[in-house]
This record gives structure tokens, C-alpha cells and sequence, in this order.
């Protein structure tokens, strides 16, 4: 539908009129039927008050238009990132988008590449929207968008009191005979590799739940990992460190071609707030069967 004019004022020769027909004068190039589409999108006005297709309008009357609500016009659309899409909300509290894989969650300087974070100005226009995690550039899922300035903080409250789960799913190259939890410390002062230590963390947030759910072919096998509190590469440096890399994962396993491993942030669970959202990967339908009705393995 084309950009509609701000508002117009109703001129006498369209006295008694009804207002579908009057729409013409915000959408000027737009059909009969395209402007009685306009009611699917935005709330329209007449002197402030939200009128019917077949209202009749009178001259001098102000005609004007407002977005429902998740409704974006065609500019907002254009600005958001392919595949980036809001999955579950609950208002003044938190948020759920899902963001593709491939794609930045947030901006990096010196490269104008779309990210996530680009979006929240034009999904929660003139509100407070903070991202409060990160996905790698090729982890998919799940990314959380706090909607107060409070919930931000309190988000990082739970995490550190284990109130918040984050359930991905991966899969990796090798068996995983049984459920594992993965406690060893993350050395991250090496910025592109994380360096899993012998040691094992003390604080029980920073662990990774490793939950084998079914062997997906050619010695794969498709694994539920949960966390409370996640590190930069936690999942990827954790499931190496017990000889299951992630498949297609060069930086922590074997593999020789470009950085395709499948890994997704599908569910999440925290106080007064959860939200989940399945891969986009082609296989995913024969898979999901392990998974049940898209609720946590455990």
C-alpha cells in the first residue's frame, strides 16, 4: 500500500460521503479495494475518533490514520533486517525477536551491515528497548529485548540467582552417551578462541547442560544445551572440550570449509516473562520430533 498523507481536512464536495471512498484523500494513488485494506493496518480517525468503512463524513472534518499496534509503514519495514521478527512480548516488560542466522545482533563500528539491534528503534518507536543478550553472527534464535529501564536491571539479577534458562539446540559431530553438565572455567582473554581450563567454574551459573535428544545421521547427533548464564562461545567451547564440537564448527573442531555450524537459541524461561521460537533449518521438520511439542527435553 502506498505511504499515506499525514491527514487531510474534508473538503464540501465530499460532504455525506463514506469514508472508505474519502480515504482517497491520504492514499491519493491507492484503489477502492487497497484503501479498504487501510482498516487491516491503521486505525482510522475521524476527528480523533476511530470510524467504520461506511461512516459518512462531513466537510470540515479532520481525516487521519494510526498504525496498530506491531503495524510498521513501509519505511519501518525496509529498516528492519530479513527475518528479524518479534516473536512474543509482554508490555513494559520484556520482548522475544528472532534473529536469522548470519546476521549481527548488534552493530560494529566501521561496518554498516544490518544487525538486530537496528531494529528495536523502529519496532518500539520513542520507548525505552534495550537489548540484554547476544547470539554469535551464526547462532540463530532468540534474542531479548528489555522494555524498561528496571527489567534490564533486573534481568542480570536473575541470571546471577539462576532464575533465567536458556535452552539452545545443537548439533554436533560425534555421540553424546548420556546427559552431561560441562563446569570447567572459559578463558576468554583471547578474543577470537575461547580456551576451555581444567578448572571448574565455582559458581554454578556458569555451567552448560548438554542433553543428547537423537542421532540425526552420519555420526551426528542432535543435543539440547542449557545455560543460566552464558559466556561469549560457552556451547561451542564446552561441547568441544567433551569431543562433540558443533558440526561445521571450524574454530573449536574439525572441520576445514566456512563457518556453517547449526546452533539455536529456541526457548527461554525467566520470572513473569518466556518465549520460544523453532529453527529455520531445512531439516528441522524431521527433527522436531525429538523435541516433543517444542518444550525443553529435560
Amino acid at each position: 500500500m502506498p505511504q499515506p498523507i499525514p491527514s487531510k481536512n474534508i473538503p464540501a464536495n465530499m460532504q455525506g460521503v463514506r469514508l472508505d471512498h474519502a480515504l482517497a484523500l491520504l492514499f491519493p494513488e491507492a484503489s477502492l479495494r487497497e484503501r479498504r485494506r487501510a482498516w487491516e493496518r491503521y486505525v482510522v480517525l475521524v476527528n480523533g475518533v476511530s470510524r467504520p468503512k461506511g461512516y459518512r463524513v462531513q466537510h470540515g472534518q479532520e481525516l487521519s490514520l494510526k498504525p496498530r499496534p506491531g503495524q510498521l509503514d513501509e519505511a519501518e519495514a525496509a529498516a528492519i533486517p530479513q527475518g528479524v521478527r518479534v516473536v512474543g512480548q509482554k508490555t513494559g516488560v520484556m520482548a522475544a525477536l528472532f534473529k536469522p542466522a548470519g546476521l549481527h545482533t548488534e552493530a560494529i563500528a566501521g561496518r554498516p551491515a544490518p544487525c538486530v539491534e537496528a531494529a528495536i528503534p523502529h519496532l518500539w518507536p520513542n520507548r525505552y528497548a534495550q537489548l540484554v543478550n547476544r547470539l554469535d553472527q551464526q547462532t540463530s534464535g532468540l534474542v531479548l529485548v528489555a522494555l524498561s529501564e528496571d527489567v534490564r536491571a533486573a534481568y542480570r539479577q536473575f541470571e546471577d540467582a539462576a532464575k533465567v534458562r536458556k535452552h539452545y539446540l545443537a548439533v554436533v559431530d560425534g555421540e553424546l552417551p548420556a546427559p552431561t553438565v560441562v563446569r570447567n572455567v572459559l578463558d576468554m582473554s583471547r578474543r577470537k578462541h575461547v580456551k576451555v581450563l581444567p578448572d571448574l567454574a565455582a559458581d554454578p551459573v556458569r555451567a552448560t547442560h548438554l542433553t543428547p535428544l537423537g542421532e540425526v545421521g552420519q555420526g551426528r547427533t542432535l543435543v539440547q544445551a542449557t545455560i543460566l548464564k552464558g559466556a561469549r562461545h560457552q556451547i561451542r567451547a564446552h561441547c568441544a572440550s567433551v569431543g562433540v564440537p558443533l558440526w561445521r564448527d571450524p574454530r573449536y573442531g574439525t572441520w576445514e570449509g566456512e563457518e556453517a555450524f547449526l546452533l539455536h537459541h529456541y526457548m527461554v524461561s525467566l520470572p513473569d516473562f518466556e518465549a520460544a521460537a523453532p529453527p529455520q533449518w531445512p531439516e528441522w521438520e524431521e527433527w522436531r520430533r525429538f523435541v516433543g511439542d517444542g518444550g525443553s527435553a529435560e
